[in-house]
């Protein structure tokens, strides 16, 4: 070994030891006759010094290192001088006072600061990412994934599941994202899918009588990205059988309590258990399924006390058969016309057409864009529904229900941040339950399952495909934290009838649904228990327990935004031959062929 010990093991105790240390030279620091490095390693930082009169040969080598060369040195551990110490170091009580140094690899100088956790251009990180998850940061971010992955694995087993891997290479079956596809050699013309999901194949694990199965499972989806997405990325995949809705969630629940206490002990639950909100509570309070409960700015509908109020933006959304609502921004009354109508430019992103106000500020006059069109009476009423206090901003949207909830949702979040109103060592775990089972899809004129093709509906509810699908109710449960969908799962269709009844509902032909999913049909035939499961996405949970901003910062190798590997520059042409191999003929959109 070139080390006897790592850079950050050595205490007050060894004192007095000959050890060998290597690592990268993390900074140095030259003080005439005598050279300080810090000494690098995964483990931490040791302190060593050289000094031209007991070990003049290592410190005349000394005076070639620079930055994230690589060394070895053996020397005395030692008691650094009082008052020199480091409190910030676990080895800051110790130095190593070095007699020989070798130098393992030197380093060019990197394209950013390793040894300071500063800003650099995301681009250039991920082009060099090899250095940079040298840094601290990203240190502890993949730490901090290696325990949250370890801690599951240990929980799980001890309650009897199995780990068990799912193929890679799968066959295409679209129903959500698009599928990466994979040609086949000896199958000329044929494709293999990675798969977005082991859905359909931890389903057959429990007709196999698996009962328990989880897998840290690698997913693929060809979609637009954005910072809680990558095209291809990890997620806890679990299933049980002989289960109800209530045995998945108290599972997942006790693991993610457990798991926080012994992986981020620093943070704390918003509550315990986990508040459960069903999926029309969520809309009409956060106007959003994945809500953020740290913070308050909670929806209000108006709609009743504003219908008849004489403003017509609000009459006219009511009559088309929307809704009005509005946020109670506390503390903001004094808001300028400026900042008000930066709000409002905020909410068009979103489809809303304008953002109407009542501003009560603190000694001053009541400011609104519509207050002077409702009674006394109706002001009284809007003015109690709202909460209003002295200083308060009241803002609304009136439009369809689902600009309404897309603008106020995403203002709510936005506002929060803008206010400082979020707690980041807050952990606000929720469940999302009770979701419609079936969408109506306007622009295919046809039903979408709301999560997807294997949710069984809630089984009171499963007459209702017949007569009215959009008041049926999946057996589906959101695992929401911070304002982020962490984990999706349902109570699966175990019968074929069911199956094929939701395939006919959503419009798939019975001889399409069976050559995609004629195993499935099949195997529903050979006795399959009731079964369950649910997928928590592992990078949204380690990107939400680390205090990143985007999935990224807790992946060791991702894509960019443009789902581009920059540092070894994937995806990228391959040779005539290989494709020839494949019987594959590359034509390119006439766009990029002109250019």
């Amino acid at each position: 070994m070139y080390k006897t010990h790592t850079c950050g093991e050595l205490r007050i105790e060894d004192v007095g030891k000959i050890v060998k240390l290597a690592g990268w030279v993390h900074r140095r620091r030259d003080h005439g006759g005598v050279t300080f490095i810090d000494l690098r390693d995964r483990f931490g930082i040791t302190q060593v010094v050289f000094d031209s009169e007991t070990a003049p040969e290592a410190h005349q080598a000394a005076d070639a290192l620079r930055m994230e060369w690589v060394i070895q040195i053996e020397g005395v551990v030692r008691r650094r001088p009082i008052g020199s110490e480091n409190p910030s170091l676990p080895t800051g009580e110790i130095e190593i006072a070095a007699n020989n140094l070798k130098i393992l690899n030197p380093a060019k100088t990197p394209p950013f600061l390793i040894n300071k956790n500063e800003e650099a251009d995301e681009n250039t990180r991920l082009k060099y990412r090899y250095l940079d998850l040298r840094r601290d940061k990203m240190r502890r971010n993949l730490e901090l994934r290696h325990r949250v992955v370890k801690f599951i694995r240990d929980y799980l087993s001890e309650r009897g599941f199995w780990e068990i891997e799912t193929p890679i290479l799968f066959k295409t079956t679209p129903e959500g994202a698009r599928d990466y596809l994979v040609p086949s050699r000896l199958h000329p013309g044929e494709f293999y899918a990675l798969p977005q999901s082991p859905q359909q194949l931890k389903q057959l694990l429990m007709v196999a009588g698996v009962e328990r199965y989880f897998q840290i499972a690698r997913c693929f989806r060809d979609e637009d990205q954005r910072g809680d997405r990558q095209p291809e990325f990890t997620q806890l995949d679990l299933e049980m059988s002989f289960v109800e809705r209530e045995d998945i969630m108290q599972l997942t629940e006790d693991l993610f309590t457990k798991l926080v206490a012994a992986v981020v002990p620093e943070k704390r639950l918003f509550a315990s258990p986990f508040p459960r909100l069903s999926y029309h509570e969520a809309m009409e309070r956060f106007g959003k399924d994945n809500p953020d409960l740290r913070y308050g700015l909670e929806l209000v509908n108006v709609s009743d006390v504003v219908a008849n109020c004489g403003f017509a933006v609000f009459e006219q959304a009511i009559r088309s058969g929307g809704s009005v609502r509005g946020i109670n921004v506390k503390g903001c009354g004094d808001y300028s016309r400026k900042q008000i109508d930066e709000l409002t430019e905020y909410v068009k992103q979103f489809g809303a057409k304008g953002l109407a106000y009542i501003a009560f500020p603190r000694g001053g006059e009541v400011r609104s864009t519509f207050v002077k069109f409702l009674s006394p009476e109706l002001q009284k009423s809007l003015f109690e529904r709202m909460r209003v206090e002295e200083g308060d901003l009241l803002v609304f949207v009136a439009d369809k229900d689902e600009i309404v909830f897309e603008s106020l949702g995403r203002l709510r979040v936005y506002l929060a941040e803008k206010l400082n109103l979020i707690d980041e060592n807050v952990l606000a775990f929720c469940w999302v339950i009770d979701f419609p089972f079936m969408v109506w899809n306007e622009e295919e004129n046809r039903w979408d399952p709301s999560h997807h093709l294997f949710t069984a509906p809630m089984p009171e509810d499963i007459p209702l495909l017949d007569i009215d699908p959009s008041k049926a109710r999946g057996q589906q449960y959101d695992l929401v934290l911070n304002n982020y969908e962490i984990g999706g799962g349902s109570i699966r269709i175990h019968d074929r009838t069911l199956q094929e009844k939701v395939f006919k509902l959503i419009g798939l032909d019975l001889d399409v649904a069976r050559e995609r999913f004629g195993h499935m049909l099949e195997a529903f035939e050979y006795g399959t228990p009731p079964h369950g499961g649910i997928a928590p996405g592992i990078d949204r949970i380690c990107m939400i327990l680390a205090g990143e901003p985007n999935i990224r910062e807790v992946i060791a190798f991702p894509k960019n935004q443009a789902a581009r590997d920059v540092m070894a520059d994937a995806p990228s042409p391959v040779e005539a031959k290989q494709l020839e191999e494949l019987h594959i003929q590359v034509v390119l959109p006439s766009t990029l062929q002109k250019s």
